[in-house]
């Protein structure tokens, strides 16, 4: 069996910041697994990873005789992956556009060599690559249902039990053990409903499918879930959610809204917290870009708030049509914040912003991590001084 690896693509990883300044490209959730873990479970192995040197002591690259580099970004399914895993020593297999998606060596590759040296196979196949940060939520709901698939013909739901729970087409419902689900309404007719292990679903919760919520997951009580969104694990979600993908590890435990957005892990949004999603003209809405620092089109009406790890919503915090918000940021204050708050920025619009004090942040993110159980040691502390010092200025 060949070591995979799953590689970043340098131009892929710059437009999937903030959230690769602290995870590899296969890190990223989207349906109810991470890249990662999709690739792990298709080729029934562990995996590795090609990424930047400041992230590779907590995610190495195991390289062994027989390597088979995944592009990071690329999302499985039953076709890809059996050309994936059958692709011939010395070949790359490449889409139309001339994105690298997979190479198989008997030695080391790098994404900056290419093709050079290698035989070149054109897959023509439709397929689903992360290139955006837009489309994590974007491709949710396909990656959840997709997912859901083969949860559902690998193993057994446990069922609901409480009778004071109501379900429309409980059959597109799979309950992991341990999930405890409490006088709420699952409605599954337009897409499945996944409840991870240990999850709970307070008391008057409503959820639309597709939606997924990890292991240890909570949805408060009265949580409203609208389609197509991931609660990822140890997460808790209150208030109205639509269409929005948490990594994990991440608290919106109150009401306020969230829509077209993504959070990353340990974020915590302060009760009454609200974005917007649509503009009121109707317009495109335009994103910060890190490619290019200015704003770029995302081609999409729907659009919300994109927030790296480790950072804070004060209450009632309100984000703009498409706001950027980088890695270790406290946000608070009056009127709506600036459509992109750099990382390690303490403050906000109205009150003014300054820079984080680094061994503040690093003790905040500690004490969020240690609440849960969660080892936070130097490795951590290393991969937050790497993006402070790649950050500032900016």
């Amino acid at each position: 069996m060949p070591s995979t690896i799953l590689f970043d693509d340098p131009k892929i990883r710059i437009q999937l910041l903030p959230f690769t300044y602290t995870r590899p490209v296969a890190g990223i959730r989207c349906g109810i697994h991470t890249l990662a873990e999709k690739w792990a479970d298709r080729c029934h192995s562990t995996v590795s990873f090609q990424t930047e040197a400041y992230l590779a002591i907590k995610y190495p690259e195991n390289i062994s005789g027989d390597n088979l580099y995944i592009n990071g970004a690329l999302c499985p399914d039953d076709h890809l992956t059996g050309i994936v895993k059958g692709l011939p020593h010395g070949n790359a297999l490449v889409s139309g556009n001339g994105e690298i998606m997979a190479v198989r060596t008997h030695s080391t590759w790098k994404a900056s060599d290419g093709t050079n040296g290698l035989s070149v196979v054109e897959y023509a196949e439709p397929f689903t690559m992360i290139r955006n940060v837009w489309d994590i939520f974007g491709q949710n709901g396909a990656q959840i249902k997709i997912d859901y698939e083969r949860i559902a013909s690998l193993r057994k739901s446990v069922g609901i039990t409480d009778p004071f729970t109501h379900c429309y087409k409980p059959e597109n419902v799979f309950v992991e053990e341990g999930a405890v689900i409490k006088a709420s309404i699952l409605n599954a007719e337009n897409g499945p409903i996944y409840i991870g292990k240990n999850a709970l679903i307070q008391e008057g919760s409503m959820i639309q499918g597709p939606f997924a919520i990890g292991e240890n997951g909570v949805l408060a009580q009265g949580t409203k879930i609208r389609p197509n969104t991931t609660v990822g694990p140890s997460s808790k979600v209150g208030g109205e959610v639509s269409n929005c993908v948490v990594f994990g590890y991440s608290n919106k435990g109150h009401d306020g809204y969230l829509g077209n957005s993504v959070l990353g892990e340990w974020c915590n949004l302060g009760a009454n917290t609200n974005n917007s999603n649509l503009k009121n003209d109707h317009t495109n809405v335009k994103l910060h870009s890190y490619a290019t620092n200015m704003l770029a089109d995302t081609g999409l009406l729907f659009c919300g708030l994109m927030m790296g790890d480790y950072s804070k919503a004060g209450i009632s915090t309100m984000f703009n049509t498409g706001t950027i918000v980088g890695v270790s940021v406290n946000v608070f204050g009056a009127g709506f914040q600036n459509k992109h708050v750099p990382s390690f920025t303490w403050g906000g619009a109205a009150e003014g912003c300054m820079e984080y004090r680094f061994d503040k942040a690093v003790a905040v993110a500690k004490d969020t991590v240690s609440r849960r159980g969660v080892a936070f040691g130097q490795t951590e502390e290393d991969i937050m001084r790497v993006v402070f010092k790649n950050t500032r200025g900016q």
